[in-house]
């Protein structure tokens, strides 16, 4: 126990660190006034345009839910709605992705859903995000790397593997079928097949809307192709994965889209300040989606 806390408080303090060291670097290369002054610049009709998309991905993130979970959550969707909102506000801005154990917590007191059965298509929604995520590399910046015959070759392949690996869950190792998410998605499996395709359709229509509307913005504050632009925003929220990273995933966030643009023409201060800006973007409307959904008014089932 003593161990685990120890490894608990180291984490929480590298993520302080990383905090305080994107402040220095922002202070010391770019400015902040400099770095806040770029929103003067950005204007008003396009920036509602690009918060109206992040919101219509969270209203297709809460359809996913809606969809999946059609006994439970019938004629709930502003139920839905709101858990999502909730859980996206808890995981953007508590520190190591803490916020992701409030889905089962939410699951339950809005829907009745057993925390076994939620974590199960908490499991499996993570597995689809990944899964789309490197699709989106690979449909924007994969011609870069392999060229177009053998970037196309690779996305198709890619596309087929949450198939292989729906037909191989019956051939996972024993120790591995007792976790309860693993057992219960099994379960699934026979049982809402149809559920689970739908799931990455609507994981899909997400995750295109968000990462077209961040690599957008993106390019108001830094001049990259679109490819670049598609790729830096991806790699920023790919690393909420990551085992360590920074309060709020500040630090983090902003070393994944610096990485996605920099080879492509700006110079570090640039990438930097466009990643931050970003990363404020972000967290903005994480936050706004959380009073949104205190506002929606919604009773909890039962």
């Amino acid at each position: 126990m003593l161990g685990l806390r120890a490894g608990v408080a180291w984490r929480y303090a590298l993520g302080l660190v990383l905090l305080l060291a994107l402040a220095a670097l922002v202070a010391r290369y770019v400015g902040w006034d400099a770095l806040l002054a770029a929103w003067s610049g950005l204007p008003a009709p396009q920036a509602t345009a690009a918060l109206g998309l992040i919101m219509g991905s969270y209203a297709l993130r809460a359809l996913r839910i809606y969809d999946f979970f059609r006994a439970e959550a019938s004629d709930r969707y502003r139920l839905c709605l709101r858990l999502t909102l909730q859980h996206n506000a808890l995981n953007n801005l508590l520190p190591m992705r803490a916020g992701e154990a409030s889905f089962p917590l939410l699951m339950q007191r809005y829907l009745r859903i057993p925390v076994r059965q939620s974590l199960a298509a908490l499991l499996w929604f993570r597995l689809l995000d990944v899964h789309t995520l490197v699709a989106l590399v690979l449909a924007s910046a994969g011609y870069r790397w392999l060229g177009w015959p053998l970037a196309f070759a690779a996305l198709a392949l890619w596309m087929v593997l949450p198939r292989l690996g729906l037909e191989l869950m019956g051939r996972l190792p024993a120790r591995w079928r007792r976790s309860p998410g693993v057992r219960q998605l099994d379960e699934y499996l026979h049982w809402h097949r149809r559920a689970l395709w739908r799931a990455w359709l609507w994981t899909v229509a997400n995750w295109a809307v968000k990462i077209a509307a961040f690599a957008w913005l993106l390019r108001q504050f830094v001049d990259v192709p679109w490819f670049a632009a598609l790729l830096g925003s991806i790699l920023g929220d790919a690393t909420s994965v990551l085992p360590v990273h920074g309060v709020a995933g500040a630090g983090s966030y902003e070393a994944g889209v610096v990485a996605g643009v920099l080879p492509f023409g700006p110079t570090p201060a640039e990438a930097l300040a466009g990643a931050v800006n970003l990363h404020l973007f972000a967290l903005g409307t994480a936050l706004l989606g959380g009073l949104v959904s205190l506002a929606l008014g919604a009773r909890a089932r039962g």
